[in-house]
């Protein structure tokens, strides 16, 4: 007796959105898949999830120095650390305006704009700009960016519940795409999308970042949530079928696995090899339930999780 080929039909599809316009040599699509990650048997999966590498305003001080051997000099000057990011095989910049942050510079939006256009003109691909993370802060130079780069069609973040107008409303301004930012729960992403989405802007120009964790911090517990998401919009669900971005540099670069090697168990191995491998694993985690978009730290790692992506997509 033959056994039946069984597969699951989704009435909902996610939201295709691009990255990229104006002078960007390059555009990025993410999203547009009618199935769950790469079950290509069961539907379409119509872009490959997208790399970007994460570029900073100023030089870190708080990073890992296996990164900054990694990147060297280039960490001193975002135009040139860009260049480099795009040479490595990023597929988008992701730029942190971490130096208007007001323990770490305090930096306005005259700053912001400078910035925005040295990248800009140092790079081919297409942007995001992320604000320091503080509400005032992230209104005065995400509104800046999205003004310097009219016509690049950028994504700028996070529009948080406590400051999505002034985000939005700059985006909708200048043709840029918004980052929705919430906790990681899926009824208040889609409450965040319900309010951005009331604004007036098209859903083509949202990504959501739900949050998560790294490796070993939370990871379980984000991909599940994620889970929840995409099943939720694959069924049907028009609040939710929006393309997800998540910042896992940041937090994967943050865990003492492999932040540093002081004090830690022999056993634990080789600090750069297990450093680099913390990001790449928590990344193909991810992206095995949904993200379309991963902001990355280490060129080993994008490396690496290019490679799974590569293995994933031949699936077609």
């Amino acid at each position: 007796m033959a056994v039946p080929e069984v597969k699951e039909k989704y009435a909902g599809r996610i939201q295709e959105v691009t990255l990229g316009a104006g002078s960007r040599g390059k555009t990025v699509a993410i999203g547009g898949e009618s199935t769950l990650p790469f079950l290509h048997f069961e539907g379409t999966v119509a872009n490959r999830p997208a790399i970007a590498i994460e570029v900073s305003d100023r030089e870190p001080d708080d990073w890992s120095p296996l990164l900054k051997e990694a990147w060297g000099d280039v960490m001193g000057d975002p135009a040139k650390w860009a260049a480099k990011a795009e040479e490595l095989g990023a597929d988008v910049i992701a730029l942190s305006l971490d130096s208007a942050h007001p323990e770490r510079g305090n930096t306005g939006a005259d700053d912001a704009r400078k910035t925005v256009r040295k990248v800009l003109e140092a790079t081919t691909l297409p942007l995001i700009v992320y604000g320091p993370g503080q509400k005032d802060k992230d209104n005065e130079v995400l509104v800046a960016a999205a003004e310097e780069a009219k016509g690049e069609r950028i994504a700028i973040g996070n529009a948080e519940e406590k400051n999505y107008r002034t985000i939005v409303a700059a985006a909708l301004a200048n043709d840029q795409v918004v980052i929705a930012k919430s906790p990681m729960d899926v009824n208040l992403a889609k409450q965040l999308n319900v309010l951005i989405g009331d604004m007036g802007i098209p859903k083509d120009r949202i990504i959501m970042d739900p949050t998560t964790g790294a490796l070993g911090y939370g990871v379980e517990y984000s991909y599940s949530v994620m889970e929840r998401v995409r099943l939720a919009a694959l069924g049907g669900d028009a609040t939710l079928q929006q393309p997800m971005v998540l910042t896992v540099g940041y937090e994967a670069w943050r865990t003492k696995e492999a932040r540093t090697n002081d004090e830690v168990p022999q056993e634990w191995g080789d600090w750069a090899q297990r450093a680099i491998l913390w990001e790449a694993n928590t990344a193909i985690t991810l992206v095995n339930t949904g993200a379309n978009l991963l902001v990355l730290r280490h060129p080993q790692s994008v490396a690496l999780v290019r490679k799974a992506i590569d293995r994933l997509m031949a699936g077609a």
